[in-house]
């Protein structure tokens, strides 16, 4: 049995969930309230040592358990263990795994940025907005250009790596990264065709994305 522990209003937990559902995996949740701050419990820290979500659990067969902390590590055990989301042929499989490492250090940590300067953030910070905004457009130019040359992110079929960039993508979270989606239409078309699978449907209906924030600190 899979044990994901998550919070589904963040794009990071999100994107396991939709791998899972894509796999049509048996998994079950536990919700990690950050508003009581559980995601630092001791009980927390023995499974993810620092004290991020998600984190997964996998009992085995054997009575023993696989535990993983970050998502994509946590995405690539589930791909190589199911098989599926990762071409086992090595150029391919590298590509994939450029992208998905690509949204882990780059798109998810920079969009997370501008979106706390939009509309966390306690005072409005000019240079802050300047600095995220502008990274967040350069990594959606990175983006088109990505789809400019190929379906998806891994190459000619959908991968873990497009599960990993859509929910730092998703329609909600563009007013507060400071993106006009018709500036980038390739992410836009490879937005839709997520969008229409049936298994990324059932996700966001277990779990429907929060209203989106009204950015209290404007871009430009």
């Amino acid at each position: 049995m899979l044990t994901l522990y998550t919070n589904t209003a963040t794009p990071n937990g999100m994107k396991v969930i939709l791998l899972l559902e894509e796999l049509g995996a048996e998994y079950k949740t536990v919700a990690i309230d950050f508003s009581k701050d559980e995601q630092f419990s001791e009980a927390f820290l023995t499974i993810s040592p620092n004290n991020k979500i998600p984190a997964l659990e996998d009992e085995q067969a054997d009575g023993s358990r696989v535990t993983l902390f970050e998502s994509g590590a946590i995405m690539l055990y589930l791909a190589e263990k199911t098989g599926r989301f990762l071409n086992l042929d090595l150029k391919k499989r590298a590509e994939t795994l450029v992208w998905l490492f690509w949204q882990n250090a780059s798109l998810g940590p920079m969009l997370g940025q501008a979106h706390h300067f939009a509309v966390f953030a306690p005072e409005r910070v000019d240079y802050a907005l300047e600095r995220y905004t502008k990274e967040a457009q350069r990594l959606y130019r990175v983006l088109e250009r990505r789809l400019q040359e190929s379906a998806w992110l891994g190459g000619d079929e959908i991968s873990i790596a497009d599960f990993a960039a859509y929910p730092w993508t998703h329609p909600s979270r563009h007013a507060a990264q400071g993106i006009a989606l018709k500036n980038f239409p390739r992410v836009e078309a490879w937005l839709a065709r997520i969008e229409a699978r049936e298994r990324i449907q059932a996700a966001y209906k277990k779990y429907p994305p929060k209203a989106p924030l009204e950015a209290k600190h404007r871009h430009g």
